[in-house]
């Protein structure tokens, strides 16, 4: 008997101690991204704004206007009629660099299929600069468009503190679904399907 409640405590130590390192390894990874000194500033981390705006399911998604990296200006409501995931994600992001594959084979089988766009919204006050986010695209070869919040204000109104971080946007411009963490190619599809 005391082998087995010993064993239990064991195990859940090292559950705790796990449980405490994803924590601030997330933390140390969201520290705000400094390119004149290529370092992280903790301090600016604070300066950053997080909306207290509901964002239920069946709301509306508020609109925004980011500047795409290849230049080009893009509003969620250019979308209206189409499905769309709005996915806020970052070069350091490891659970991120995972879903990128499946995002772009998502992209490439079902986009026009089921009548969905990717608007893959880089975190960019937090990255590591644009060098960077054009070598993660290329790496990936990504070709949905990649959009650039240069000053948090899109992620932070989206309460985007974790990344992977992505919505699920019906033809109505309603939030259908709120996902932390990485998603695969089936439950891309699994979830625009039930977004009307």
């Amino acid at each position: 008997m005391s082998k087995k409640v010993f064993s239990l405590a064991v195990v859940s130590l090292l559950v705790a101690i796990f449980i405490i390192n994803i924590i601030q390894n997330q933390k140390d990874k969201e520290r705000i991204y400094d390119e004149t000194s290529n370092q992280y500033n903790p301090e600016a981390e604070s300066q950053k704004t997080y909306s207290s705006e509901k964002l239920d399911e069946g709301s509306m998604a508020p609109d925004f206007t980011l500047t795409t990296l290849d230049g080009q200006t893009v509003s969620l409501s250019d979308y209206k009629g189409k499905k769309v995931i709005i996915n806020f994600w970052a070069t350091w992001c490891p659970p991120c660099r995972a879903e990128m594959p499946h995002m772009q084979n998502f992209y490439e089988e079902a986009s026009e299929k089921e009548n969905v766009e990717i608007l893959a919204v880089n975190v960019t006050d937090l990255d590591k600069g644009e060098k960077a986010i054009n070598q993660f695209v290329s790496e990936y070869k990504l070709t949905f468009p990649i959009l650039l919040d240069k000053e948090g204000n899109v992620s932070g109104r989206y309460q985007a503190v974790a990344f992977p971080t992505s919505y699920i946007i019906d033809t109505q411009g309603k939030i259908s679904k709120k996902i932390i963490g990485p998603m695969n190619e089936e439950m891309m599809v699994d979830l625009v399907k039930d977004a009307s």
